[in-house]
This record gives structure tokens, sequence and C-alpha cells, in this order.
């Protein structure tokens, strides 16, 4: 059997959500796809398996547990479920609730909860046509390695978010910006990684992708996310099993009001936390945090318009106190907005700021918002001890095909800078807590590192800045207008 090329998974991964194009929403399609993909991977792999096992052990040993990934149970097969003709909706219900009954400790809720037996969205002839398509190839690891299909779902993460619009920010983080963040933050092997807004995992996967490029042991590394959404918490589990991770826990709830991993009463560490949490959310329990159990209102209380300060401050309680980093994406707002001036006050003066780092618009996915980074330590270096570097790579940004990403020359110009720590005229420039109190407390970027600009390059910018904004609009307002007639066609 020939192995699947690259090319060819992802074409056969993107035909599958075609198929169901004039039947339901692009935001919706991953609420089906990725649940049989995963499903058609455990039972080839389980296939997979039991040839091997039949090979070595004989036909007594099929049934043991202790040499199989994942337990398919007797008539919830892949091949069972494409067998029925009609009700297959309910065909494909039963097989995944005995799947994930047979598999608890590892797979409860990884399905999610589609709408499997809507006849109304989902006829059978549908159904029957995704089921021959995934039944097209073999997805073993030996036709189609763990590396290769997780590339091949990162690639139908990003074509999904593409196609849903302003859903997608849930459970996508631009992967460029990922890579940064890693490459800053070097997770080592044997280390804790975080990620209190999970999503579909990208950020805990890049750390571990990080080890493998450099060919270190990353089987050790201890893997944690919480994720409010149920469905991207199930993507981000599926996410990692399809990339051979197996030592993570993912789990599905509300981070600020109810973490989920707690030790003795109080938050549990980390070496590594990565986060891009939502920003500027209005729905959230305000008071319950202004005497949090927890103790994270460590730098005050965030208005309630806007909890990122809240994320913040939930991920400094999550780091270790010695090996304990963090690298979270914000807009820029959180630099600068003054009702949260009081927080950055007491944020400076903790001098766990490590550095600033300003990325161009577009980043954020689907949105013309500026994006930064900040990277705090817990125990910094001597040498940089009471001070903050700020990096203004506003304009080492490339964009494509309405996309913007860093490439690899910027990702390796920004974590130099990071690297090397002093002053680089234009672009990066270490400030004293001394500056930053003379500057109110201020931590917008061009106070301290102002680029170098001519009235051409000024207007270059706004063209682009506008152009990007015009796109985003446009985007929303087709977004908008789909939802609208989705919903004229189902009351007609």
């Amino acid at each position: 059997m020939s192995r699947i090329s690259l090319e060819e998974l992802e074409s056969y991964l993107w035909s599958s959500a075609v198929l169901l194009r004039t039947h339901i929403d692009a935001g919706a399609y991953k609420q089906y796809i990725f649940p049989l993909l995963f499903f058609k991977r455990i039972c080839d792999v389980y296939d997979e398996e039991c040839a091997q096992i039949l090979k070595e052990y004989g036909e007594e040993a099929l049934s043991w547990e202790e040499y199989h990934r994942f337990i398919v149970p007797e008539g919830h097969h892949w091949k069972d479920v494409r067998s029925v003709s009609s009700n297959v909706g309910v065909a494909i219900v039963h097989a995944l609730q005995a799947i994930e009954k047979a598999n608890t400790e590892k797979l409860h809720g990884v399905f999610g909860n589609a709408a499997w037996t809507n006849k109304n969205r989902l006829p059978d002839t549908l159904l029957k046509d995704l089921i021959e398509h995934f039944s097209s190839k073999t997805l073993s690891i030996a036709n189609c390695p763990e590396d290769e299909l997780g590339q091949g779902y990162e690639y139908l993460i990003k074509k999904f978010a593409d196609d849903s619009g302003h859903t997608a920010q849930e459970f996508y983080t631009n992967r460029t910006v990922v890579h940064l963040m890693t490459e800053i933050l070097k997770p080592k092997s044997g280390e804790s990684v975080y990620d209190p807004t999970c999503g579909s995992a990208g950020m805990l996967i890049s750390c571990v992708s990080h080890l493998q490029k450099l060919g270190q042991e990353w089987r050790n590394v201890k893997l944690y996310g919480q994720e409010i959404t149920q469905l991207t918490a199930a993507i981000g589990k599926m996410n990692l099993f399809l990339h051979g991770i197996k030592d993570f826990k993912i789990v599905n709830d509300d981070t600020l009001k109810n973490p989920a991993f707690t030790e003795r009463g109080e938050l549990k560490t980390f070496d590594v936390v990565l986060a891009n949490p939502p920003y500027s959310i209005k729905q959230w329990d305000r008071a319950a945090f202004e005497n949090d159990k927890w103790g994270r209102n460590i730098l005050g209380t965030p208005p309630q318009g806007r909890a990122d300060y809240a994320f913040f401050q939930h991920i400094i309680k999550s780091m270790d106190k010695k090996t304990g980093r963090c690298a979270i994406l914000f807009p820029h707002g959180v630099l600068f907005r003054q009702e949260e001036k009081d927080l950055r006050e007491n944020l400076v003066k903790m001098d766990i700021l490590d550095c600033i780092i300003g990325l161009g618009p577009n980043l954020f996915y689907n949105s013309p918002m500026e994006a930064c980074i900040v990277i705090c330590k817990m125990k910094k270096e001597p040498e940089k001890a009471g001070k903050v570097l700020f990096i203004n790579a506003v304009n080492d940004v490339a964009r494509k095909n309405a996309q913007s990403y860093l490439e690899d020359e910027h990702i390796n110009k920004i974590a130099s800078a990071y690297e090397n720590y002093r002053d680089v005229e234009g672009f990066a420039k270490v400030a004293t807590i001394k500056d930053i109190a003379t500057n109110n407390y201020s931590l917008s970027i061009p106070l301290y590192a102002r680029e170098q600009q001519t009235e051409d390059k000024v207007e270059e910018l706004s063209l682009s800045n506008s152009c990007a904004d015009w796109q985003t609009s446009s985007q929303e307002m087709r977004n908008c207008y789909n939802t609208l007639t989705s919903m004229l066609s189902k009351e007609a």
C-alpha cells in the first residue's frame, strides 16, 4: 500500500468538507469532519494493530487491550457503520458513543455532540457520501504516519478558520506567531507546559514540535490545557492524539470561574505557559474575582468591560516560582489603557515583566487589530533585574492572499533581539522600571522603541492597514449575510 503524500492528504481532507458546502454553514464543518476523521483513524490503526498481533502472537491475543492504542468494540467499527444503508446518523452516534465508553479515560467527550441524526441537515445520502469519501484511503500509521496526519489536521483547522471568518479566533491562533512564542520560551525536555485557553491545542503541540526539531526527548513533556468551548476542547484532544502525543490533559471548563488544575488548595504551577486569551471579554464574574479564592487578584481587579488582566493574573499564579515563564498574545490596548493603569503599575513593580514585543496588524485571526506578545519570568536573570526589553516589530510581517504571517526571517530577527537583550536603533530598547514610571507606567512600545519612518513609509502602512480593515469588514458582512440567509431558509 503506497504511503499518502501530504499534498494528497490535504486534498482528501478538504474534499470531505466540500461535500457539506450546500448543507451546513462553514462554521459548523468542524463538528462533523473532525469526529469522522478521528473515528476512521482509530479504526484503521486498530486493524493495523490486529494484523500485527495476529502475526506475532496469534488469534487469542487480539482482544488484549495492552496491544491497542484504543479499543473498538465489536459492531461499532468503521466498516459496521459503512454497511448501514438507512438511519446512518444513528449508526454514527452509537459507534462514537461506544468507542468513547470503551476508552473513557482517554476519549471522554472527544467526539462532541453534533446533530448526526438531523436528516434535514444531514440526509442519509450525504452521510453515505462522506463515509465513502473517507473510506477511499486507509489512515493506518504505516500509510499515514502521525507527524504527517498531524500536519494534515492542522491544515484542516486552518482551512476551517479561513472559511468560518470571525468565529475562528476561538480555536485558531496564527501558527507563525505561536512558533515565535515557542522560540522565545524554549521549552525543555521534562518540563510541564500549560495553556489556560488552549483552543485546538496548537500552542501545546508547538512546544513538542520545538523539541522534535532539535532531536531532543519530547515524550516526557507534560501538557495541560483548559478550554471553555466543548467542541473546541474536543478538537484540541483529537489534535494531540493525531500528533502521536499521549501524555496530556485537556479540560472543558471556564478557566476564570473554575480553574481545572489545582494542588493542595492552590493553583497548580507550570514551567511554561503560552496563551492567546479571548480579548476584552465583558461577560465574566468580576465580583468573584475581587475576592478570588485562588488568590489570583495579585495586581488588582480588572474592569468589568475587559477581562484581559484577569487572564494575565491567572497565568502569573500558574507559573512555577523558579522556572516559570510565559508568553501571552494580547491586543495592544493592555499596554496603555488608562482603566488598567494601576494593574500595570503593580505588574511593573513585581519585576517579572521580561519583554514586550509589538507585532503588526492582522495577526489576530480575521481581525485588523495589532497584537503584542508579553513575556514574563518569575525569576529573571540578575542582569535583567529592574529592566524590560521593548521590541517594535510592527513592520516585520508578511501578507499573502489576505492573510498576515511571520516569515522565518522575522521570527529569527525578533528571537535574536530577545536573546541579545540590548538596544537596537529603531527596533529594540531596554528600559528600566524608572523609565517606565516616568511614562506613568504606560507600556506603549513607541514610547521606548520608536521606529525610524519616512513619510512614504507612513503612507504605505496607512494604505496597508486601510485595505486590511476593509477586507476584514467585508468578511464580517459576508458572515452576517450567510447567517441571516441560513436562518431565513430554515424558517421557510
